[in-house]
């Protein structure tokens, strides 16, 4: 579980990027951060790897807090997937996959075969392990992004707008290949997007954010669309604007998001499974 305790974010320019901010990620969900540019959703994930350090305030782990974890050794064991992937571009495919199980001492040639198998998980062709970033397309790009972000096997993925640089049909596929694999692996992701629609496409508890990251609205895809709180989320979501409007549509496939024409924006995530006791 990743939990924020009254975090808070200033800046010597007087700028206060987060003010007092409380949230659950619950372990083996996807929580999604959602909001416009500049609510702060991405200094609050970067909080997590220590890439951003609070100002007040406190971010745990279970029941470790970060702040007491060095943070090289603690990103090594977070994935973390953004936008354009971010790869290495004088590394091949193979290489970029399998950067921190190297850094981490594992054998290259068992880091290698990691990278092929997760190749096959994200829905990568193995022939492809040779090639250098430049000679793939952008989804194919954001496919190696994400095998590199679980290549060390983490329980946290932290993914920062990762398919916000793609086509809308190269987007929704690299979401449905994310519920596949959070369907198989079940980890505790914390995604951040500006997207309603992406949001309530992969969340399993939303979270939209005004300025300042206040929380205007938190709860599953159903309760925010069914109940928005205020004016403010109702607005956000797109409620009563015509084709921006959102409604949840139960069918034989599961649930989806469909607007004001009764077009589909979308599917909910499936709910993850549970364990048994």
């Amino acid at each position: 579980m990743i939990r924020f305790d009254n975090v808070s974010k200033s800046y010597p320019d007087g700028t206060q990027a987060v003010r007092d901010f409380t949230l659950r990620a619950p372990s083996g969900q996807t929580t999604v951060l959602v909001g416009s540019s500049g609510c702060g959703k991405t200094t609050l994930l970067r909080m997590v790897n220590r890439m951003v350090d609070p100002t007040a305030g406190s971010v745990w782990i279970d029941d470790e807090n970060v702040a007491d974890v060095a943070p090289v050794p603690l990103r090594r064991r977070i994935g973390y997937v953004m936008q354009n992937a971010g790869l290495l571009p004088h590394r091949k495919v193979i290489d970029n996959i399998a950067t921190v199980p190297l850094l981490n001492g594992v054998p290259k040639a068992d880091a290698h075969r990691r990278a092929r198998e997760l190749m096959e998980l994200v829905g990568l062709e193995t022939g492809m392990a040779d090639r250098y970033p430049d000679q793939l397309s952008g989804g194919q790009q954001q496919r190696v992004g994400v095998a590199r972000g679980l290549a060390a096997d983490p329980n946290i993925l932290l993914m920062d707008e990762p398919f916000g640089a793609v086509d809308p049909l190269v987007r929704a596929d690299l979401q449905a290949e994310l519920l596949r694999i959070q369907r198989e692996l079940h980890k505790t992701i914390l995604f951040v997007t500006h997207d309603i629609t992406e949001a309530l496409t992969l969340g399993d508890q939303i979270v939209i954010l005004a300025k300042g990251a206040r929380v205007a609205q938190a709860g599953s895809p159903q309760q925010v669309v069914a109940q928005p709180a205020d004016d403010f989320v109702a607005g956000f979501l797109g409620l009563g604007r015509g084709t921006l409007d959102l409604h949840l549509r139960e069918t034989p496939g599961g649930i989806l998001v469909v607007d004001g024409n009764g077009r589909p924006a979308g599917r909910l995530a499936d709910p993850p499974a549970r364990a048994e006791s």
